[in-house]
């Protein structure tokens, strides 16, 4: 039941105590992450692939999280965060927090993943354990593979302390020359161009003393066997220890975008600077490391001891994922296959050069008997979003097509379907967004490929990010223009889209191609334009239309009726928002949101958000899609598109999120948001101190009442 106050009582809702840190709610994101691989129900290689993106994750949240807090210390910001904490607090809170789950992470794949991986007869060794036959392979495999690439680096007064790359593994060798015995220092990188694992041949894969089944892999990790063969790297000395080391370094960039002639040149010239990288944010060093070893290496790259992360076992665990290419099928997710979309069967039926007369029935047909919602993975990227760009590019119908990408892969098939658009006379303009984190430089390739190949290509808006998912295409038909959109929450990436739950709205409703043309002539012309007929825009009115239909439902529920909101996403984190909820949740609206990653909104304070329910979904597929719902008295609204409720989103991309208006779609919509909310295998339950509490099946009764009403109200929406 919806829980009103009796008696209105003034609370300061700015107060920072209503706010979680965003900071800590991204560790306990991604210490949802780790628990995947703790989970007995996850396939034994998936546990490996969940502490792989656990420590992935990490390393990102170092370059670019942490990094940022260090630099407003340095710079003495004083701004405090939405929960009333200065740069320095924050950072003693997450290294308070990160340090024992670090310690957990280790620990469980060293003392459990490991052994578990041996019982299947997947064996990674440790150099000290193999026989003399498999360090002989070694020694051979060193010398003809290994030693060549090499570059043993002196550390004394003629040879300063080398630079260490961002995230590079690398081992201090403390040596001792034999004629004087004088103690010297070197560096030896593990080369990125050579395996992390040295797989032993199978005739040398029978470990001793182990009982499991037949061998299927076994190994050595890349740093053992150089530090095993040190002595080749410095003949005539005396090899006294040696430890492994791993630094992290601040890579965001800084590009001062009104300020420079070429953008591309410009970020061109800052992702020079990141492959060299910014100042030393995280050392990870063995935990046997001697502390007069640990601190040459803090004082020579300037770590502090707070930045020092002392492991046991092996460092970047991230290579785990390495193992996901072994032929095991038993020790992983069953393999997924997308569908073919039901109404789309019968055009991939036919081949998307064939012309539109010998074809049973196009792309564009489907689309304008009604709109079509996509739901990826489970509907087929390929079969859907790839071939209606595909089906563009051959249509002699089609005059042109507009199109935004944030990332895509490294082999698209969407970029060779906009080349060939080109290569076949149609107008095809592309807005490649040069600033998409970590992926700059595939971008910047894309961009100078598709300039080469005809395609007007622009590269983003000054001060913006374009984070928009959008296609326009424009076809001639019957001696008029028609234009096709499609609108979606995630990227043009059939790689990720096999990998993230995505949502995409194809349609040729006039007023949307309408707004997608307004759109795109704001992103590659001049424009002010503030209204739109049906898109909501970022950074132009989204977060004033969110707040609208919040507060909407908070005039229904005070005409007494039943004010309801669900919505997903994977962050919240804009207070203007967050304050809105709350003023709703206190109007006794009924909200759910389901929140993947960082949630700053505090559920279940009495006197606030007593009416809002928090849940985050962390499984198979990463969550992606942004769904907003508004029960609106009955007249429901539900949106889609690709911004989180974040201050990044609303102020500073250019994000477009659509309303969803077919009757069908929206039920579709409903059941979506309703199964998720009725989780019990893959949802965490957030409450008011900051915990996540996963669900069981034997919970599952707890949330009926959320879901029976969600339920209602989708089958009066069917009446």
């Amino acid at each position: 039941m919806r829980r009103r106050r009796k008696t209105p009582i003034e609370i300061d809702l700015t107060d920072p105590q209503y706010y979680f840190n965003r900071e800590l709610s991204w560790i306990e994101f991604n210490s949802r992450v780790l628990h995947e691989a703790f989970d007995p129900r996850t396939p034994l290689i998936e546990r490996l692939k969940f502490l792989a993106i656990f420590s992935s994750n990490l390393d990102e949240y170092f370059m670019v999280r942490v990094a940022a807090l260090k630099q407003q210390v340095e710079a003495e910001v004083r701004k405090l965060s939405a929960d009333g904490k200065t740069p320095q607090e924050q950072l003693a809170m997450i290294r308070q927090r990160l340090h024992p789950l670090v310690t957990k992470q280790h620990r469980h794949f060293e003392q459990a993943l490991r052994p578990q991986l041996a019982g299947h007869g997947i064996f990674l060794l440790d150099y000290m354990d193999l026989n003399q036959e498999q360090r002989a392979y070694l020694k051979n495999y060193f010398e003809e593979q290994v030693f060549p690439v090499l570059t043993p680096l002196a550390i004394d007064p003629s040879h300063p302390f080398p630079y260490i790359s961002n995230l590079s593994l690398n081992l201090a060798v403390v040596i001792k020359d034999s004629e004087t015995g004088e103690e010297l220092y070197a560096r030896v990188k593990a080369p990125k161009v050579l395996p992390r694992f040295i797989q032993l041949p199978i005739e040398t894969n029978v470990p001793t003393g182990t009982k499991s089944k037949p061998t299927l892999w076994a190994g050595v990790p890349l740093e053992q066997v150089i530090a095993h063969n040190l002595e080749s790297l410095f003949p005539g000395m005396q090899i006294q220890e040696y430890y492994p080391f791993r630094v992290t370094r601040n890579a965001d960039l800084e590009v001062e975008e009104d300020e420079a002639d070429d953008l591309m040149l410009a970020i061109e010239q800052e992702l020079r600077k990141r492959r060299v990288g910014g100042s030393v944010v995280r050392l990870e060093t063995p935990s046997a490391m001697p502390t007069a070893l640990r601190s040459l290496l803090m004082e020579e790259m300037d770590v502090v001891p707070e930045d020092v992360y002392e492991i046991d076992g092996l460092l970047s665990l991230r290579d785990l994922m390495n193992f996901l290419a072994l032929p095991v099928p038993d020790l992983k997710d069953a393999a997924w296959k997308s569908v073919v979309h039901p109404r789309l069967r019968r055009v991939v039926d036919s081949d998307v050069t064939d012309p539109p007369s010998s074809k049973e029935e196009d792309f564009f047909a489907v689309v304008r008997k009604q709109d079509l919602l996509v739901h990826h993975p489970y509907h087929s990227f390929t079969s859907s979003v790839q071939r209606f760009i595909e089906e563009a590019a051959h249509d002699p119908d089609v005059l042109a097509i507009k199109m935004t990408l944030y990332r895509t892969s490294g082999d698209s098939p969407i970029i060779q379907a906009l080349i060939t658009a080109a290569e076949n006379g149609k107008q095809v303009a592309v807005l490649v967004e040069l600033k998409a984190r970590f992926d700059e430089e595939n971008n910047i390739l894309w961009a100078k490929k598709l300039e080469s190949s005809g395609v007007h290509v622009v590269y983003g808006l000054v001060g913006l990010k374009t984070h928009t998912k959008l296609v326009l295409v424009v076809r001639r038909e019957a001696g008029r223009i028609r234009r096709y959109a499609h609108v979606g929450t995630g990227n043009y990436n059939p790689k990720t889209a096999s990998l993230y739950t995505d949502l995409g709205l194809f349609s040729c409703r006039e007023d949307i191609g309408a707004d997608l043309t307004d759109l795109f002539n704001y992103l590659t012309g001049y424009s002010r334009q503030r209204d739109y007929r049906k898109l909501v825009v970022a950074p132009v009115n989204l977060r004033d239309r969110i707040l609208t239909l919040i507060q909407r439902e908070i005039d229904h529920q005070r005409a007494g009726n039943q004010g309801r909101i669900v919505a997903k996403m994977n962050a919240l984190v804009d207070p203007q928002i967050i304050r809105a909820l709350y003023e709703a949740s206190q109007a006794g609206v009924s909200i759910d949101l389901i929140i993947r990653g960082i949630c700053c909104l505090k559920p279940g304070l009495a006197g606030v958000s007593e009416n809002i329910r928090v849940i985050s979904i962390i499984g198979r597929f990463l969550e992606h899609s942004r769904i907003f719902y508004f029960r609106n008295n009955g007249e429901e609204e539900i949106l889609i598109g690709s911004a989180d409720w974040m201050p990044r989103n609303l102020d500073r991309r250019v994000e477009a999120v659509v309303p969803v208006e077919d009757p069908e779609l929206i039920l579709d919509l409903q059941e979506m948001l309703g199964v998720m909310l009725a989780d019990n295998r893959q949802a965490w339950e957030l409450q008011a101190d900051g915990r996540y509490v996963q669900r069981r099946p034997s919970h599952g009764s707890h949330e009926q009442p959320s879901q029976k009403l969600f339920c209602e109200m989708a089958q009066q929406a069917n009446s």
